[in-house]
C-alpha cells in the first residue's frame, strides 16, 4: 500500500475540476465546429517555405498575425500551432508522438472496463418506515417487528451486538449519476486522480490521449472500454508501478465507477504477446473437476462439500496447494478411471475461450494450458480447443481394477511447477518472459503470472486479484484482448 493511501477523498469530479492540465480537455476538443474567425490563415500560410514568400504579400484575408514563427514541423511543447482551413481546427501537439534523439518516453496505458454485467446498487439508506416489515408480522422470535432494528439499517437485529461505530461506507456509485459507461465524467476522474501523483523530474504537465475500444449496442454507443495514455507516467522513484496498482485511491475510484483499471507502461512489447498460458480450471472451465469428480460419489454422502471446501481454501491461499491436492485426491480412491471419459460432455467452456484462441492463433501466439487438474481432462481440452500445449497431473490407476489408487504420479503441478513449465515454453520457443501472458483465478497461478511479462486474474480471489498485473472481471475471456490495445473492429477481423 503506498504511502500517501491517506489522502483525502477526490471530490466528485466536474468539468471545471481544477486538474494538473487541461489535457483531456484538449484532446477532446481538437476537431471544432466550422466557424472560422475573422482574417483566418489556412495550412498552406503554415506549412509553405516562409523564407520564400514575404508576409506582406500574402492576400490580405489570410495575412498572420506579427511575430508568427516558421513551421518547422516539430510543434513548440508551449505555443503549439493551431491549422485552420476549411472548417477545420487542429492544434498541433505531439504528446504522444516519438521522443526526441537522446531522450525516451514514459508512457503509462491504463485500461477502463465497465463491469456492466456486475451493476453496484445504490448506497442510500432507506427511511425506517420503508424498512419495516407488514404490520402484525412476527420475528422469528414471536416479536413485533417494528419493534426490532430493521435488517438492511446494520448488521445485527439485536441491541447487544449493535456495533459502537457504523461501518464505513461504500463509496457513491457516480456511474448512477453520470451514466452506466465509462463516461466522460469517469475519465476526467481518472486524470485528476492520476495528476495527484508526482510526475517524473523535468515533467511539468501530464498528457492524455484516449480511445475507445468497446461500445455498447445502445443507439448512443456509449465506451465500455477505454484505453488512456498518459504522457508521461507517475514517476517510478517515487511509486513503482505495481505499488500504483494497488494504491487505494485507484481500488476507491474503481468502486466509485464500478470499473476495472488495468495499468502497463506502454512498451512495444505490450502490443505483441507470443505466447498465452491458462490456468484451466475456473479459467478455460467454469468448474473446478475435482468437484466434479467428488459430486459424483454418492458414499459418504458428505465427499462432495469436504473435497469443495478444500479446494476453496487451497484457492484462497489458505492450504498449501500440493498437500492439498494429494488429500483431495485420496478421497477419491475407487473411482473408476473411465470417469475422466465421462465427465468430457460436462465442461463448460468459459464464455469467450473459443474466440479469443481463434484470434490468438491467426496472430501467431502460442498458447498452453498449465492445470492443477488432471492430465486426461486436460489434454483432451488442449486438443478440442487447439491448444499448443497442455501439462496437468497425473494420477496412478491400479491395471487390475481399473480405478484410482488416492496416488499422484510424479509432481504436483502447483504452483512452483506451473512457473517452471511457463519458463520451459517459453525457451523453447525462444519467447522472452516479456511477451508472455499468463491467466488464471487462484493463489497457485500467482507465481506463473509473476514470471509472465503480464499477469491476469481472471474473477479471481481477492488476493490474486490484489498481486496480479491486471484483473479481469467481466463475462467473456475476450476481454484480454483490449489489454492489448485492440478495439472491436479489429477483434471482429481476428475472430471471423
Amino acid at each position: 500500500m503506498s504511502d500517501r493511501s491517506n489522502t483525502a477523498r477526490v471530490q466528485r469530479p466536474s468539468l471545471s475540476s481544477s486538474m494538473r492540465s487541461s489535457s483531456y480537455l484538449q484532446e477532446h476538443q481538437q476537431y471544432r465546429a466550422p466557424n472560422k474567425p475573422e482574417g483566418h490563415y489556412g495550412i498552406d500560410t503554415v506549412v509553405e517555405d516562409m523564407n520564400a514568400t514575404s508576409i506582406a504579400t500574402l492576400p490580405s484575408p489570410i495575412v498572420p498575425p506579427k511575430g508568427v514563427a516558421r513551421f518547422k514541423g516539430i510543434p513548440s511543447p508551449e505555443h503549439p500551432p493551431t491549422i485552420v482551413e476549411s472548417g477545420l481546427s487542429h492544434e498541433l501537439s505531439h504528446p504522444n508522438c516519438t521522443p526526441a534523439p537522446g531522450t525516451r518516453s514514459d508512457k503509462l496505458v491504463a485500461t477502463l472496463y465497465y463491469k456492466s454485467t456486475a451493476p453496484r446498487i445504490s448506497n442510500a439508506i432507506p427511511s425506517p418506515q420503508q424498512a419495516s416489515s407488514p404490520a402484525g408480522s412476527q420475528s422469528p422470535k414471536g416479536r413485533a417487528a417494528d419493534s426490532e432494528i430493521p435488517g438492511n439499517m446494520a448488521p445485527t437485529s439485536s441491541l447487544d451486538t449493535f456495533p459502537l461505530e457504523p461501518p464505513t461506507a461504500e463509496p457513491e456509485p457516480l456511474d448512477h449519476l453520470y451514466g452506466s459507461y465509462v463516461s466522460p465524467m469517469c475519465i476526467t476522474s481518472f486524470l485528476h486522480l492520476m495528476s495527484s501523483f508526482p510526475l517524473p523530474p523535468g515533467a511539468s504537465d501530464l498528457n492524455s490521449a484516449h480511445r475507445c475500444l468497446k461500445l455498447d449496442q445502445t443507439p448512443d454507443h456509449h465506451p465500455l472500454v477505454v484505453e488512456l495514455t498518459l504522457s508521461p507516467g507517475p514517476s517510478l522513484d517515487y511509486l513503482p508501478l505495481a505499488d500504483l496498482r494497488k494504491h487505494e485511491l485507484i481500488y476507491r475510484f474503481e468502486r466509485e465507477w464500478n470499473v476495472d483499471v488495468a495499468l502497463r507502461a506502454d512498451s512495444l512489447f505490450r502490443r505483441y504477446p507470443r505466447l498465452v498460458v491458462f490456468d484451466m480450471d475456473s479459467t478455460l472451465i467454469t468448474q473446478e473437476v475435482i468437484d466434479l469428480l467428488a459430486a459424483t460419489i454418492k458414499d459418504p454422502p458428505d465427499l462432495a462439500a469436504r473435497v469443495a471446501d478444500i479446494t476453496h481454501r487451497a484457492m484462497l491461499g489458505e492450504l498449501e496447494f500440493d498437500s492439498a491436492f494429494r488429500e483431495r485426491v485420496k478421497l477419491l480412491t475407487g473411482l473408476p478411471s473411465t470417469l475422466f471419459n465421462d465427465l468430457r460432455p460436462v465442461l463448460e467452456v468459459t464464455n469467450g475461450v473459443r474466440p479469443l484462441l481463434r484470434a490468438l492463433k491467426r496472430l501467431g501466439v502460442k498458447t498452453a494450458v498449465l492445470s492443477g487438474g488432471f492430465l486426461p481432462l486436460t489434454s483432451w481440452l488442449a486438443g478440442e480447443l487447439g491448444l499448443d500445449y497442455a501439462h496437468a497431473n497425473e494420477v496412478v490407476i491400479d491395471d487390475a481394477t481399473g480405478r484410482l489408487t488416492g496416488e499422484v504420479k510424479g509432481r504436483i503441478v502447483g504452483a512452483e511447477r506451473k512457473r517452471e513449465l511457463l519458463i520451459e515454453i517459453a525457451g523453447k520457443e525462444g519467447i522472452p518472459l516479456d511477451q508472455v501472458v499468463a491467466v488464471g483465478d487462484g493463489a497457485n497461478d500467482l507465481l506463473m503470472m509473476d514470471a509472465a511479462g503480464l499477469g491476469v486474474a481472471w474473477n479471481a480471489k481477492p488476493r490474486v486479484q490484489m498481486e496480479a498485473s491486471a484483473r479481469l472481471n467481466g463475462d467473456s475471456l475476450l476481454d484480454l484482448l483490449y489489454l492489448f490495445g485492440f478495439n472491436d473492429e479489429e477483434i471482429s477481423q481476428l475472430i471471423q
